[in-house]
């Protein structure tokens, strides 16, 4: 399944908020450099789906894709 992703680095919390089945908002505490909002992006994803993903499509725009 692919999933399309709007991240918010830096805003001082950790949440997936859904959009649509395959929407989602996710925020985060990491800031976006040195690809530190990414991995705990995919560590979000991963303790909500249960399920390993990876970013498809994105990896340095906030307008992500993610293969879950």
């Amino acid at each position: 399944m692919i999933i399309q992703v709007k991240v918010y680095p830096s805003s001082g919390r950790e949440e997936i908020v859904k959009i649509s089945e395959k929407e989602y908002k996710v925020y985060l505490k990491k800031p976006a450099e040195n690809n530190k909002a990414n991995i705990e992006l995919l560590k979000l994803l991963k303790r909500h789906f249960k399920v390993d993903s990876k970013i498809i499509k994105g990896l340095r725009s906030r307008n992500k894709f993610i293969e879950i």
